[in-house]
This record gives C-alpha cells, structure tokens and sequence, in this order.
C-alpha cells in the first residue's frame, strides 16, 4: 500500500527543513535570504551528511538511511521524541526504546547552546559518546566530522585500545592532574550502568575498554561511582599556541546529556587566544 502524498521520509524531512529558521540553529541570516527554513546545504552541515545525500533522501532516490543519520537529522532538525520515533519508523527502523542512552537532543537544549554564540561548547551522552559540537568547539580542538560517528568517544580517547590514537582532541591537551579525569570518567561510566543497565553500547563500550585497556580496568576494579565534574586543561593550539581553559560539565536531566563547555579567565592572555580561534575556524587538519 502506497503512502498519502506528503507522509514519507522525503516529504517530511522536506517539511521539517521549511519550518526551522536557520537562526534556531545558530546559523546567520543573510540580507535578502528568500529560504524561510533550512537550506540542503546547511542541513548537510549540521547533520553531518553530503547534500546530495538530503538531495536524495528528499527526492525517494534514498529510502533507508542509517540510524545514526536519522539520529543526526532529528538532532539538526531539532525534532521532539514523537518526531524522532516518526522518523524512525518511516525510515524502517526500530525507534530508540526507552531505558536505552539517548542521543538525542531536546529542541529547549538545542535554542540554548545556538544563542551560546562562540564559546566552545559540546554535547556527549551518558557514555561520553560525543553527539554535538558548535564551530567553537571545533575551532579549539580540531573538527571531529571526519571521524566515523562510533569512535567518536571521549572514553575512547581516554583510554585507547590496540593503539588507537585520539580523535576528539587533534592536538595536545594536558591537564591539571589526568589520574583524577581519569578516575573521573570511568566513575561516571560505572554510574551509568546504573542508569542504564540494559544499554547494549554502554555494555560493549566496557567490555571493549576493560579487556583492551589496563589502566581502565584497573580503575573499573574499584567501583567507585561518581560525576565527571569539571577540569582545567591546556590546549596546545596549532595557530595560537597553548591555551588554559576552564572545562565544566553541565548534565541534562534523567537523559543524562553532558554539556561541556571550554572558558578562559575573563580578561586574561587564553581568553584572546580563544577568541582568536572562534574569529579564525577550524585550522585544516589530516585524520588518520
């Protein structure tokens, strides 16, 4: 049976692009812009995806996206969870059940941090699963998009296995004392299973670090429980040279979303430098 015109995964997410203004999503708005909603092009970006790739999912030529790309397009769409699960559906998969770790971000979440502005700021799961970024972000630690959406976890990084290298962070951080983030993180991963106990990607992400990573399963054997609060770290930026910056972790409610957002002492020699990184973007990088 055919659907109604204007109900499939096309039309919506068509319908959904006209209706958000690009200044809901932190985009400027030009002098003259004729387009009320999003534009593909800045959909493409905020999602993470190619334009011909919308240009196709909204002509029916891609029926099946992934469901970290419907993840992604709720994000950038800013859907609310009855949205969400639509769109899961209409691209034939399962949506999100409840009791699992969520990635999703509320449209409330999303206004705030667009009106955030430059200041570099970034949204993980419960299990440190990175799930947004803003320009700042990536203007201060190296853009993460070219990275495959699963290894882009701080946990990961943290306590990498097989030699992995970092990806979140693409150049050197060092930190006011890296054994307390460390115990930290592995803290907040164990109460997460208490929040999450039947998370299947939680579950494998300790799984993997506990049998490919010593130090973590060293820090797993204490079970201590506890938040990843805040921190102070030094960024060694490629354009402007080391940069001390204030790291505090905000967590959002019964979903357990991690705000972390990067400041400088106001009025101090880091806080010019992290101006200078928003006013010059993302320095161009090589991913591995």
């Amino acid at each position: 049976m055919s659907m109604s015109p204007g109900t499939g995964l096309g039309a919506v997410l068509r319908t959904w692009r006209d209706r958000l203004p690009p200044s809901a999503a932190g985009l400027p708005v030009a002098r003259g812009r004729r387009a009320v909603g999003l534009r593909r092009e800045e959909l493409a970006d905020l999602a993470g995806v190619s334009v011909d790739y919308i240009v196709r999912l909204e002509q029916g030529r891609a029926t099946t996206p992934s469901a970290s790309v419907v993840a992604s397009l709720a994000r950038a769409l800013q859907l609310s969870i009855a949205e969400r699960d639509h769109l899961y559906r209409l691209a034939q998969l399962v949506p999100p059940v409840d009791g699992a770790i969520s990635d999703h971000l509320p449209p409330g979440m999303q206004r705030v941090l667009a009106r955030l502005g430059d200041v570099a700021v970034a949204v993980f799961a419960a299990d440190w699963q990175l799930v947004w970024w803003n320009r700042g972000w990536a203007a201060l630690l190296g853009d993460p998009s070219p990275t495959p959406p699963r290894l882009r976890n701080f946990a990961r990084d943290r306590f990498p296995v097989d030699g992995a290298s970092a990806r979140l962070a693409l150049w050197p951080v060092a930190e006011a004392d890296r054994d307390a983030t460390d115990a930290a993180v592995v803290s907040d991963l164990r109460r997460a299973t208490g929040r999450f106990p039947e998370d299947c990607r939680l579950a494998a992400l300790i799984r993997e670090l506990n049998t490919g990573n010593r130090k973590f399963a060293a820090l797993w054997a204490t079970g201590e429980v506890a938040a990843h609060r805040e921190d102070h770290k030094t960024i060694d930026h490629p354009s402007v040279g080391p940069i001390t910056v204030d790291c505090d972790v905000l967590t959002d409610g019964d979903s357990e979303l991690k705000i972390v957002i990067m400041t400088a002492a106001p009025a101090s020699e880091d806080e010019t430098k992290l101006r200078l990184t928003a006013v010059a973007g993302p320095p161009a990088t090589t991913h591995n």
